[in-house]
This record gives C-alpha cells, sequence and structure tokens, in this order.
C-alpha cells in the first residue's frame, strides 16, 4: 500500500509540475534547475516548484513530465508488485527527474522504491529474530503516519487559501514551505519503517 499510493501520488504531482511548464511556452529554460510555474500562475502559497530538465525546451519538458508522470501512476497502480515492480519504478523516477517532474515528488519516490524493493521478500534473519510484540508500536502508527504523509500537501494548500495567503515574491513563503518540508519528509520515513513493522507483526501472527 505505501509504495502503490506514494508512487501515484508523486506521479500525480509530477503531471502537475509538467501541466504547468507547458504553459510556460516554447521557450527556453534558462539552466538545469527551473521554476516549474512561472509567479503570476502559480495557484499555491508557498514555493515555486522547483525542478530540473535535460530538455531545452519548457513546452517539450512539461509534455514529457506529465507523460512520465503517468506512466509512474499507472505502473505504480498495477504493476509495482510484480517482479521488477522496483526497478522500473525507479528508472521511471530518475526519468522524470530529468524531465521536468519536480524535486518534491522524487521524496515520495525515494520511499516507494524502497518499499516496492521489498515487497515479497522473505524477512532477513534481523527480523526473523525480533521477540514477538517488539515492532508493536510503530505497526500502530503506520495508518497515521500513512495519512499524514498523503495529506500533508493538500493542507497546505487549505491552510494557504482560508489564511489568504498570496504568492510572495521575496521567497519568504518559499523559505517557509522548506522548513515545512522537514515533517513532512519525517512523515514519509516514518511511515516507511511502520510500514515493514507492520507487515513483520502481520507475519509473525
Amino acid at each position: 500500500m505505501t509504495a502503490s499510493a506514494f508512487g501515484v501520488y508523486a506521479g500525480l504531482l509530477g503531471m502537475e509540475h509538467g501541466y504547468f511548464e507547458t504553459l510556460q511556452g516554447n521557450v527556453a529554460p534558462e539552466g538545469l534547475k527551473i521554476l516549474a510555474v512561472s509567479p503570476w500562475e502559480l495557484p499555491f502559497p508557498f514555493g515555486h516548484e522547483p525542478a530540473m530538465t535535460v530538455l531545452p525546451n519548457l513546452l517539450v519538458t512539461g509534455i514529457v513530465a506529465m507523460i512520465v508522470g503517468l506512466g509512474i501512476v499507472l505502473w505504480s497502480a498495477a504493476f509495482v508488485q510484480s517482479r521488477h515492480g522496483g526497478a522500473g519504478l525507479f528508472l521511471l523516477s530518475i526519468l522524470l527527474l530529468l524531465c521536468g517532474g519536480g524535486f518534491g515528488p522524487i521524496s515520495l519516490l525515494i520511499v516507494a522504491c524502497i518499499a516496492a524493493s521489498r515487497i515479497g521478500k522473505p524477512r532477513t534473519r534481523a527480523r526473523t529474530d525480533l521477540p514477538n510484540g517488539r515492532m508493536r508500536l510503530p505497526e500502530k502508527l503506520w495508518p497515521w503516519s500513512f495519512a499524514g504523509a498523503l495529506l500533508w500537501v493538500p493542507a497546505e494548500f487549505v491552510a494557504g487559501q482560508i489564511l489568504h495567503l498570496k504568492n510572495d515574491h521575496r521567497q519568504i513563503l518559499t523559505n517557509m514551505n522548506l522548513m515545512l518540508s522537514y515533517p513532512m519528509l519525517g512523515l514519509f520515513v516514518l511511515t516507511l519503517v511502520a510500514g515493514f513493522a507492520r507487515e513483520i507483526e502481520s507475519r509473525s501472527e
């Protein structure tokens, strides 16, 4: 569930980056690092959706990012549990990063790739030798960390709308968003660890 949900979520975010890149038109990027959303089109109160691209055109970058993002959504939903599900997701993740999918989705995809790589794998000796009940606490945290990780960005958007926050050209809100990203990343890691704990407990039982 963690691998599939995080993969689908990241794919959708990559497609969102690509959509706003296409709105910037048939222009060349100023460098390897770009802002997926131009300041006058930013619908969110935090940040400018930083990304990178190796392609020489923002319109093409956006189209490719949407295609790859859609591929990640489909792969995560239908094939992540296959024999090569983790490897396929990893390759698509690298392609999304290089073609304008944004830096934010990559943090989700790292967790999704790690989770996918362990689907159906036998437990290691260290995991097997853990005393029964040792993983109960992190196992119980999984639903809450999972929900928190998925709802963090929508909650930021809703909070921005309620507080009537607008895009800040002085980057104050962008810096605030960077600070808010640390607990979000913590939720991603906690969800991964708690997911492993949940699986260990279920197999032990």
